[in-house]
């Protein structure tokens, strides 16, 4: 089967960071999907696996397969799988320890796949998977808004409201009803995440308090972090209410004062796509309904896809571009590759 890969960890400027590769196809295990992957997106974390960092050293035989999130046809099933039939269009974002999205076929945990939405094309499907959800999880799961509209009314910040996951944190948070806040450094970003459903886009350069003071808000109940935690931590402290809540998404490299929480009593969350399903929890089908939620959403109109770009087909040549500008950090929403040469 064709994939894209890697054997050592390069640079993205070198043609041989991400290679054209024939490998086997995967064996699926009893709950396993042999999925036909038709379209995929490109994650930060993806870039992050790529990185040379501490591994320029490292061979991979056989070569790597990066990818998480994906869009395809079931091709077939393993003997224990009861949540699909082969020819179901399915999307899904994978997990680690096992080879990638970025092949012609892959073997992916049915419990971590949803149905397709029917309104939209795999294009768009493929950019949803991973950031759904970390939003989703983010939102209902960690921090414990209310999918009822039980918080009906109630602020919250989406920090890195332009990016992938801050996309459809913005528009979970509108479909639950919150007044939803997101930070966006430039004018094209700021209209992005009003498109998407913001009720206010701030400036993060002058920093939180000033930003929002600006915006005319004086208080936030809920903040989702999305990027550069070590940046937010003690902003975040300061410009949430008393008995909030706090969820952050990204590692910080510098150790943390958790005592900045404790005089508002605030409660700190993080979350991990993967902990569901590198752990094997008892709820790992939790992704599966999450998905299919998700698909509802977006086939109701509630959900759009933050798909912005589709760079081509899945190529070598297009992942190491994807990968560069998602190095830039200059991209919003999901950069998609579609079909194969």
């Amino acid at each position: 089967m064709r994939a894209v890969g890697l054997r050592r960890y390069l640079p993205i400027e070198d043609p041989a960071a991400l290679e054209d590769l024939e490998l086997d196809e995967p064996a699926p295990g009893p709950r396993d999907l042999l999925v036909r992957v038709e379209s995929i997106s490109v994650n930060p974390i993806d870039v992050k696996q790529r990185s040379p960092v501490g591994r320029a050293d490292l061979v991979e035989d056989p070569p790597k397969v990066l990818g998480f999130d994906a869009a395809g046809v079931v091709e077939r099933t393993g003997p224990a799988c009861h949540l699909f039939r082969v020819g179901d269009l399915v999307y899904y974002a994978g997990t680690l320890g096992r080879q990638g999205s970025n092949a012609e076929l892959q073997a992916v945990d049915e419990r971590l796949v949803g149905p397709l939405p029917r309104t939209v094309e795999l294009p768009d499907a493929a950019a949803l998977p991973l950031t759904s959800l970390t939003a989703w999880e983010s939102l209902f799961d960690r921090m414990g808004i209310r999918t009822d509209g039980g918080h009906q009314g109630q602020t919250l910040l989406v920090i890195g409201g332009a990016g992938g996951v801050g996309s459809m944190a913005v528009q979970l948070g509108r479909w639950a009803g919150l007044r939803v806040v997101a930070t966006a450094g430039s004018p094209a970003s700021q209209r992005w995440v009003r498109d998407l459903g913001a009720d206010v886009a701030v400036d993060y350069h002058t920093g939180l308090s000033p930003a929002l003071s600006a915006a005319g808000v004086d208080v936030v109940d809920w903040v989702l972090c999305t990027q550069r935690t070590e940046t937010y931590w003690e902003q975040m402290a300061e410009v949430i209410r008393p008995q909030g809540a706090v969820c952050c998404i990204v590692d910080s490299p510098v150790a943390l004062n958790v005592n900045a929480f404790k005089p508002k009593s605030i409660s700190v969350h993080w979350e991990s796509m993967f902990t569901r399903s590198v752990f094997a929890t008892d709820d790992m089908a939790r992704q599966h309904e999450i998905l299919a939620a998700v698909a509802g959403l977006l086939d109701s109109g509630q959900l759009r896809s933050t798909r912005t770009e589709t760079l081509g087909p899945i190529t070598a040549a297009n992942l190491r571009e994807a990968h560069r500008r998602i190095e830039s950090a200059t991209t919003r929403g999901k950069l998609v590759l579609a079909g194969w040469p």
